[in-house]
């Protein structure tokens, strides 16, 4: 059995999403400076790094908050779907000529996207590979549950509230940020455990992968 790490490391020097607070881990207390224990703060948007999003974040009202997601659909086995490095927009086409097994339920997107977790990129990409509407709709008529991306946002960077609210209003479980730069494409159990905010339209997770 393998386990692979594919949660991204929270640090001030990561990127995140313009407008966001940057990441503040900052040391509040210190061994070394005389106190009787190390102790650290944390400050940043509940969407930094690897995280989840919960349908309350792109629909409001009485939709589910991130402490209301089912374990269950969080859970499970998951295909790591390879796309062509070269691929900037996934369309409807691109999913369906893909190969995605039948009775997938849990998907995670491995695209040129990767790269940049790998090299340690540090700036913020807007040009980053994402799904179009058309294809968030052929994810809702496969039955898919969970999908996950290797970028900080499921959909385009210019145009985000239409693929969101797709996957959303489906109740299709939004994992994004993941570091999927050492895995390869194929059949795995996702574990993905965002901490349990209260009310909160999204989280920060612990995503690993296992592979008999």
């Amino acid at each position: 059995m393998r386990i692979f790490d594919v949660t991204l490391t929270i640090s001030p020097a990561m990127p995140v999403w313009p407008g966001d607070p940057p990441v503040l881990l900052e040391r509040i207390a210190s061994i070394d400076a005389g106190d009787e224990v190390n102790l650290s703060r944390l400050c940043m948007s509940v969407h930094t790094g690897t995280h989840v999003d919960a349908p309350f974040h792109f629909l409001g009202g009485k939709t589910a908050t991130v402490d209301q997601l089912a374990l269950n659909d969080l859970s499970g086995r998951v295909y790591v779907l390879q796309l062509d490095d070269r691929i900037r927009i996934i369309t409807r086409e691109i999913l369906v000529q893909s190969g995605i097994p039948a009775r997938t339920r849990r998907l995670l997107l491995k695209t040129g996207n990767s790269h940049y977790w790998e090299k340690g990129e540090r700036k913020f990409q807007i040009d980053f590979t994402a799904l179009t509407p058309e294809a968030a709709s052929y994810l809702v008529e496969r039955g898919i549950k969970l999908v996950g991306v290797d970028y900080l946002s499921v959909a385009p960077f210019a145009e985000g509230a239409p693929t969101h609210k797709i996957l959303l209003e489906a109740g299709i479980i939004i994992v994004e940020g993941l570091d999927l730069s050492q895995i390869s494409p194929g059949r795995y159990t996702l574990f993905c455990l965002p901490l349990k905010l209260h009310s909160s339209d999204g989280a920060p997770a612990r995503v690993i992968l296992i592979r008999s």
